[in-house]
């Protein structure tokens, strides 16, 4: 008798099973990698056939060390792979280093040959540094927009949780590579095998490449005023020439008095502070995550000096822009390694 793991997939005939290459850079996320390998394994698992199979790269070909510390044997270091193989970049902590010569080199000629390439979580810096996302749309782990944005201008960024865009592939990271790979294992063999994978994932709701990857305004900050939603919108979206609060008052049709009331009663503090706090908040992504120099960065933040924005940092870091580089480093992009 036909059960839900013994369902037919999209189509009988026989093919070669899809083979993965899960190019495993150092300090790689755990979740995003296990993420990407689970689907596959599941539907290997419902169907009793082998749609997919997978080997594990990495440069040296010995093993690689994820973010929570654990390592895994690799199977090839960087070798030629088959042109119908899909590559799959796992990124994570400090990436720019990660992002070795012989790590782009490998990219390259492996783009050369026609693969589909993939980068999870920060994995989608290594695909732009190597010069192979130019010209297409891609995501990148929110955290790590900010840098990204600067680096590569030629990339069409998106705040999705996953982009397809011809033969590249990348994923906002966490979570989002289960959607991802649902899409490709629905695209294979149909969506009833992918939901059938979801369900076993326990996974209830498969989001597409038009969802967002950060929770809503009003979710975020707990508040469900549409008003104040809109002028947080507002701001978030002009950081580098900052709007004045009577500006943003004048947008959604109030008085700057009763805008600063907004604030107080949501969120405890003036439009005025929060403002700077997401200014800040750029500015010491930049900081962390590129090699911009602190004038530039304070620039990019809408500050008109850089003793105006060291003295504004200081007060709300308790530490100046230029200790906050040398003690971080322009090499960590990606503190949080989802």
């Amino acid at each position: 008798m036909s059960t839900p793991l013994t369902r037919a997939t999209k189509s009988d005939v026989a093919t070669p099973p899809r083979r993965f290459v899960f190019v495993l850079l150092d300090r790689f996320t755990m979740m995003s990698f296990s993420g990407a390998i689970e689907p596959l394994r599941l539907a290997n698992y419902v169907t009793g056939k082998t749609l997919y199979t997978w080997i594990l790269a990495g440069e040296g070909g010995e093993q690689a060390t994820c973010s929570n510390g654990a390592t895994f044997k690799l199977d090839i270091g960087l070798e030629d792979v088959d042109r119908e193989d899909t590559i799959l970049v796992c990124g994570g902590i400090d990436i720019q280093r990660a992002t070795t010569k012989p790590v782009l080199n490998w990219l390259r000629r492996e783009a050369r040959r026609g693969n589909v390439i993939g980068g999870m979580c920060t994995g989608a810096y290594a695909l732009a540094k190597a010069g192979l996302l130019d010209g297409k749309r891609a995501t990148i782990h929110w955290e790590n927009q900010d840098g990204f944005l600067e680096e590569f201008e030629q990339v069409k960024l998106t705040k999705s949780v996953f982009v397809m865009d011809g033969n590249r592939l990348t994923t906002a990271g966490g979570i989002s590579s289960i959607d991802l790979v649902l899409k490709l294992i629905a695209a294979d063999h149909g969506q009833d095998l992918a939901n059938t994978v979801a369900d076993l994932l326990i996974y209830s709701t498969i989001r597409t490449d038009q969802d967002t990857q950060r929770l809503s305004i009003p979710t975020r900050i707990g508040v469900r005023h549409p008003k104040l939603s809109q002028v947080i919108q507002m701001m978030e979206g002009n950081i580098e020439d900052p709007l004045s609060p009577a500006d943003l008052a004048e947008q959604v049709d109030m008085s700057t008095r009763q805008l600063e009331r907004l604030f107080r009663r949501y969120l405890n503090r003036s439009p005025k502070r929060y403002y700077m706090e997401l200014r800040l908040g750029k500015a010491r992504n930049l900081l962390m995550q590129t090699d911009m120099s602190v004038i530039n960065v304070a620039l990019a933040c809408g500050f008109a000096s850089p003793s105006h924005f060291s003295k504004c940092y200081r007060s709300h870091y308790n530490t100046t822009p230029y200790r906050e580089r040398g003690a971080q480093g322009p090499t960590q992009p990606g503190r949080l390694s989802i």
